[in-house]
């Protein structure tokens, strides 16, 4: 960074990003008085839900799950329409936060970081941004997002195509017309999944790439009735009380019972249960179908033919199921209509692993058996998760020690929040966090609290550096490992390891221990005093 210091704004603490993370860590901050500054890449906040609103865009958390409890006027004022809200309601209900705490006022839009540098002498971090501007602070704390470095795979002639080309992760604000057109969709993730049959409903003729097969499950989706807002909003404390310390913060657990301890039509009708109630439930039927392949293997074969009564075509139904990893340790998708998609005549499915991509071409694509012409060419090919938002900053830390060379075997961190060589930096759902394992908005809240309890302990204190010490770092990590070990998730080349990234190193990021357990982590570490932090006066 070539300005000077001196040139930089100073705040108490920068917070990067505006999704539901930054926008409460931004709330929480200024409500303890913090000069607190807000940086964002878009122009406007909503994270996520900003940049994610291709067709068909919806969460599989239910919304009155999936939303802030911070504040008891907040949730009773505010109607969910729907069972699982679509990203349009989501963004409205961003909006309406940020304007009724104020804190757009906080924030500076259209402002990429690029790079933070820390200065030992002074232990003070300088953030700069790709328009040149430089901001210093006491404290970063980047709420970047797990899901928000978008992947465009290296194809040859990707750059040459000449017709229109979408993003799911950067869909066009105005929205985008498909009739009469000729599509590609390339990738079945959850964003193909939810996208594709939208865009079967309106195009020519939609081709759908597929390198690997996830499980989907069909979202019920509905509108909530009178009687049930009303019955939410009456027991909204008792279902957030249920949510603070349980395994994924939702009020929906697991059976109790294990899967084969069970007799077959008790196993059935639990099964039915969960599969009709939708979202992520289906993942969690029986407290051990992640961990023992045998009680995995009965919640797959369940879900196997619930998929091919949907399917008309068997040999399109053997491409679209998985059977190279136990279901759910790859996140469990959910659609309205993909697999009976299928069955249009105007859609047909490619198997990338049968008959890969050779080029992209200014009118179409060629792949090893044919030449497919199109018009528009859409990417639903995910994201560097957990890592990337963080790694493709320039990020240099006590004693100029990079974050790109400190992980590069592999992230380490303690409880996600702090990093060894970057003092007074925290990361929220980060590596060795539930992160995507949890209610998102519900662990932000909590992850922002610790860390901002731990900025004003420094405050009161007068404490001028906090930094996670090396040992307790390495020891969390191996933790991490440890429980991910003792569960199927390691069998799946899935995104949580990192193998959608060529060259990324293979190792399980998220903590599958339970959002409860994993809060009982940080809460013994707040209690006694941050014995595993340094903290330097």
């Amino acid at each position: 960074m070539h300005a000077s210091a001196a040139q930089a704004d100073h705040h108490d603490v920068i917070i990067i990003g505006a999704g539901f993370a930054g926008l409460y860590g931004v709330h929480r901050a200024a409500r303890a008085g913090l000069n607190v500054l807000g940086l964002e890449t878009g122009v406007d906040v909503g994270g996520t839900w900003f940049w994610n609103r291709y067709p068909g865009a919806r969460c599989d958390v239910e919304s009155v799950d999936y939303s802030y409890s911070f504040d008891s006027e907040l949730q009773q004022s505010w109607t969910w329409t729907e069972r699982f809200a679509a990203q349009p309601e989501i963004l409205a209900y961003i909006n309406h936060v940020a304007e009724r705490f104020d804190l757009r006022k906080h924030y500076r839009f259209e402002q990429t970081v690029t790079a933070a540098h820390f200065d030992d002498e002074s232990g003070i971090w300088t953030v700069g941004t790709a328009d040149g501007s430089r901001f210093r602070s006491r404290f970063v704390v980047f709420a970047t997002g797990c899901l928000s470095a978008p992947i465009k795979p290296n194809i040859p002639g990707v750059e040459t195509f000449a017709g229109e080309e979408l993003f799911t992760a950067r869909w066009p604000e105005e929205g985008v017309s498909f009739a009469g057109k000729r599509v590609a969709v390339i990738g079945t993730g959850s964003s193909g999944i939810q996208v594709s049959p939208i865009i079967a409903r309106e195009a020519e003729a939609l081709t759908v790439l597929q390198r690997s097969p996830n499980f989907s499950v069909p979202i019920p989706n509905r509108p909530w009735t009178m009687q049930e807002q009303e019955q939410i909003r009456a027991t909204y404390p008792a279902r957030r009380e249920k949510s603070y310390y349980a395994p994924a913060a939702t009020p929906h657990p697991s059976l109790t019972t294990k899967a084969l301890e069970l007799s077959a039509a008790e196993r059935e009708q639990a099964m039915e249960e969960r599969w009709n109630g939708g979202g992520v439930l289906f993942n969690k039927v029986f407290p051990d179908q992640n961990s023992d392949l045998a009680a995995n293997e009965l919640v797959r074969e369940f879900a196997v033919a619930k998929i091919r009564a949907k399917i008309d075509d068997q040999s399109v139904a053997d491409d679209l199921i998985p059977t190279d990893h136990p279901i759910g340790t790859k996140r469990i998708c959910t659609d309205s209509g993909y697999y009976e998609m299928f069955n249009r005549p105007n859609v047909r499915l490619v198997n990338l692993r049968r008959e890969p991509i050779e080029e992209i071409t200014p009118t179409g694509i060629r792949t090893a058996d044919e030449f497919v012409e199109i018009d528009t060419l859409v990417y639903a090919t995910g994201f560097d998760a957990m890592t990337g938002a963080l790694l493709r900053i320039d990020i240099t830390g006590a004693r100029g020690t990079k974050l790109a060379d400190t992980w590069a075997d592999g992230p380490v961190t303690y409880l996600g929040f702090g990093i060894h060589g970057f003092p007074n930096m925290f990361s929220i759902n980060s590596v060795g966090t539930p992160s995507v394992m949890a209610n998102m908005v519900l662990h932000s809240e909590q992850q922002l609290d610790w860390v901002l309890a731990l900025i004003e302990h420094c405050g009161a204190q007068g404490i001028r550096q906090v930094e996670a010490r090396a040992e307790a770092a390495s020891t969390w990590t191996d933790h991490l490992m440890e429980v991910a070990e003792g569960t199927l998730f390691v069998r799946a080349n899935s995104w949580y390891m990192g193998a959608n990234v060529e060259g990324k190193k293979r190792v399980f990021m998220p903590y599958i221990g339970g959002f409860g357990n994993y809060r009982r982590f940080c809460d013994t570490e707040r209690d006694n005093g941050y014995p595993s932090f340094e903290l330097t006066r």
